[in-house]
């Protein structure tokens, strides 16, 4: 199948689960994990237990056995919906991750109610990416960044900084906004755009949305959106954080993006 001889960059379709686990020549293992989209804070985790396999195992069948082999690149993933999110690959040796495409309990729909932005019975197939926040609990403070669903293609990019830092900022873009940029690839990208860069479910650009807003307007929009906007998907920046941080998270990007150069 061609989707199993990937090249460096180009977007693999990966193929329905039962191709899939003839490919590998494995079942598929449960995988259990404190689901982010229905876990709230102030009230205790919610679990659920998965079907799927290792996704090193998946991405070493997809784009190939050296997939690893350098940590400054990125694994893409994209979605039905137009999300877009980009890992970086060191990720993936520090962290247990599994792309699952079922509940354990194969009689209940493969859906989520995502509390954060308001949606109920979202569906997750073909494929969602999940990481192991149990074996891993540092990883419940980051909610649901880096946690895909709808997934459709991978591909292996490498990162450029081009879009997120451009020649525009000045001399030492790279020392003064690097941390600012990783945040907003991080936070906003998988959704918005910085001048075309970034997903398409909702592809507004940043680089001109952010000048738009005081900083407290921002702040709220980005700590609260439902109290800028009632009944918004736009989900918080994760409140597993503390809030002091979330506070300097906001703040940086919103100084990030006022600097940017918005291009037409």
């Amino acid at each position: 199948m061609a989707w199993m001889m990937a090249s460096a960059c180009a977007a693999q379709t990966l193929p329905e689960p039962g191709a899939l686990q003839r490919s590998l020549g494995t079942a598929p293992q449960r995988v259990e994990v404190v689901e982010p989209h229905l876990s709230v804070k102030g009230e205790p985790p919610v679990r659920r237990i998965y079907r799927g396999y290792p996704a090193e195992q998946v991405l070493r069948k997809v784009l190939g056995s050296d997939w690893q082999s350098k940590p400054q690149q990125e694994v893409e993933f994209r979605a039905l919906d137009g999300y877009v999110s980009r890992i970086p690959v060191e990720r993936f040796a520090r962290y247990k991750a599994s792309l699952v495409f079922a509940l354990a309990d194969v009689s209940q729909p493969f859906t989520v109610d995502n509390k954060g932005q308001n949606e109920k019975n979202v569906p997750l197939g073909p494929y969602y990416l999940v990481w192991d926040n149990i074996g891993a609990p540092d990883l419940l403070v980051e909610g649901a960044s880096f946690w895909p669903y709808q997934v459709t293609q991978i591909s292996l990019r490498e990162y450029s900084p081009a879009a997120l830092l451009p020649a525009g900022l000045g001399e030492g873009a790279s020392e003064r906004w690097g941390e600012h940029a990783k945040l907003a690839q991080k936070y906003c990208l998988s959704c918005h755009q910085i001048n075309g860069f970034g997903g398409d479910k909702m592809p507004l650009n940043l680089a001109v949305r952010a000048k738009l807003l005081d900083d407290r307007t921002w702040s709220i929009w980005l700590l609260t959106p439902q109290a800028f906007k009632p009944g918004t998907s736009m989900p918080p920046l994760p409140e597993g954080l503390p809030l002091a941080e979330r506070e300097a998270i906001a703040a940086k990007l919103h100084a990030y993006l006022k600097a940017l150069p918005a291009l037409p």
